[in-house]
């Protein structure tokens, strides 16, 4: 019943752009923050951006600042991770996450190298 979606994921060269899209259902998405985690390969998963209930405030983290942007779409239940001048260390596999039970996708993978 509850699932979430990330899309948009793919194989880039560095400096190029991607955007990553969370679609969710089986939750009251307006009430909800969300987070965008990453992780690298062998590395632990980390928080890289976070969106508020109410989408006028985001936190990045410092090694995405001024790349990454995050939105939300409440109308169609949707996160957005835009993401500028990526660089081989951004390679992983990101999630989104949110809800009253913290749910997570499955994840979408972002691969950048020359």
């Amino acid at each position: 019943q509850v699932q979430f979606v990330e899309s948009g994921g793919g194989l880039v060269q560095p400096g190029g752009s991607l955007k990553l899209t969370c679609t969710t259902s089986g939750v009251a998405f307006t009430k909800y923050a969300f987070d965008w985690y990453r992780q690298a390969p062998g590395e632990e998963r980390e928080v890289i951006a976070t969106i508020s209930r109410d989408g006028w405030a985001a936190a990045y983290a410092d090694s995405v600042k001024g790349r990454f942007t995050v939105s939300r779409d409440d109308a169609k239940n949707t996160t957005y991770l835009q993401m500028n001048d990526l660089k081989p260390e951004d390679t992983g596999v990101y999630f989104c996450k949110g809800g009253p039970g913290n749910y997570w996708g499955q994840g979408t993978q972002v691969t950048v190298s020359s």
